[in-house]
């Protein structure tokens, strides 16, 4: 009987294997987490389960019943030591497991900061799993201090929760503003705002010496001299590809682990999916982390193991929440020349990103319609007038007929 082992059980692994029992495939399945939890969704960790709104068992992707009706057998809480691709089995604790097709849903590990640094004192957290948040859910106590490293959507996450729960929270970007990797200007300065508004300090342009403290922090001291009191620390200084299995098995890297367009990679039967698979896009590989990524690239390979032979085709979109705005972006921003930033109801803006006359992405902040009509038009690959969408008077949906 054939046997497909995943490795990784997080949000792409579970898709994979459940996809494949809904296209009927009657062979073993095997999904291998270094996590002791169940798969669960993650993106709630940083925003509703860190606020004590969602209890862990809400998280988890399936029930318990589910693995078992459906005959996929977990492996959790001891983490694979060794692939072979010529002899075809994986090495998990002292366990040898042979397999036919063997899918990498490996995901990601956030970037830390280094022991020289203080990134080894007591109270020095990341934003990444289940265990992390545990251990930050502690110290989330009003009046405490908390500095936040990394001005990106993580960190931003972490200090609106912050806020929330009555922290003092500030923020501190090494680049000239928050947000300057994935979003436009005008974006950001929603955000700065936003935050500015809730009582958080953020501090652009500026980066971190060290961390202080004998044992556990007591500050962080700036590259300008500023000391900032710390009772704890988050750093959301940007996360890796975990792809350290793959490469000692000789499997070929290329901004994650190299997949073709249909899921495949450098070494026979082998397929990789989600935040650790680069996948050929107009000539580049590239990653996309997100749970809708995760979610369609992992049933794409799932139907390709199957015999489909269809190339992944992405549909990017992603989501952040911060206080009471929830972001929604479609699209990918990458090359964009200007922004057109167009008004919604309230305190609702989007920002449509273009190259040339090309609508690329929209970032719509409460505004739910921007997104969708943004979304539609560039799954279609069709575009929208500028002036059009600058036009509050516009009404968005008929930019779709």
């Amino acid at each position: 009987m054939p046997h497909v082992v995943v490795i990784g059980a997080g949000q792409a692994g579970a898709a994979l294997a459940a996809r494949l029992r809904a296209l009927k495939f009657q062979g073993e399945i095997t999904v291998i987490g270094d996590e002791p939890a169940p798969p669960y969704q993650r993106p709630p960790l940083s925003k509703a389960y860190l606020l004590g709104e969602m209890e862990e068992e809400r998280l988890w992707l399936r029930s318990a019943d589910f693995w078992a009706e459906n005959r996929i057998t977990l492996k959790l809480g001891t983490p694979v030591t060794a692939i072979d691709p010529v002899a075809r089995t994986v090495t998990v604790g002292e366990e040898v497991l042979a397999y036919d097709e063997l899918a990498l849903t490996t995901g990601s590990v956030p970037r830390r900061l280094p022991a020289e640094m203080g990134g080894a004192l007591g109270g020095v957290h990341t934003v990444r799993t289940l265990a992390d948040i545990d251990a930050i859910r502690a110290g989330f106590v009003p009046g405490r201090r908390l500095v936040v490293i990394g001005g990106g959507y993580i960190g931003l996450e972490a200090a609106a929760v912050a806020r929330k729960l009555g922290l003092e929270v500030t923020v501190i970007e090494m680049a000239p503003r928050i947000l300057q990797r994935v979003a436009a200007p005008e974006t950001a300065l929603y955000f700065r705002k936003l935050h500015a508004g809730h009582g958080a300090a953020i501090i652009e342009g500026e980066g971190v010496d060290r961390i202080l403290g004998e044992g556990r922090v007591a500050g962080v001291r700036l590259k300008d001299g500023r000391v900032l009191p710390a009772d704890f620390v988050i750093a959301g200084v940007g996360i890796v590809p975990a792809t350290a299995l793959a490469e000692a098995a000789g499997i070929a890297l290329e901004n994650g682990i190299r997949t073709d367009a249909r899921g495949r990679t450098s070494a026979a039967n082998v397929w990789a999916a989600g935040d650790c698979a680069s996948f050929p896009l107009d000539g580049v590989q590239i990653r996309l982390e997100s749970v809708g990524n995760a979610i369609d690239q992992a049933e794409l390979v799932a139907a390709n193991i199957m015999g489909a032979d269809k190339d992944y085709v992405p549909k990017p979109w992603f989501w952040s929440d911060q206080y009471d705005c929830k972001l929604q972006i479609a699209g990918l921003n990458a090359g964009y020349d200007r922004v057109v930033a167009r008004p919604g109801e309230g305190e609702a803006v989007s920002i449509w990103y273009y190259a040339g006359d090309r609508l690329l992405a929209v970032d719509a902040m409460n505004d739910p319609r921007a997104f969708m009509v943004g979304k539609r038009l560039i799954e279609a690959g069709r575009t929208a007038d500028p002036r059009l969408v600058a036009d509050a008077a516009t009404d968005l949906k008929a930019l779709l007929r």
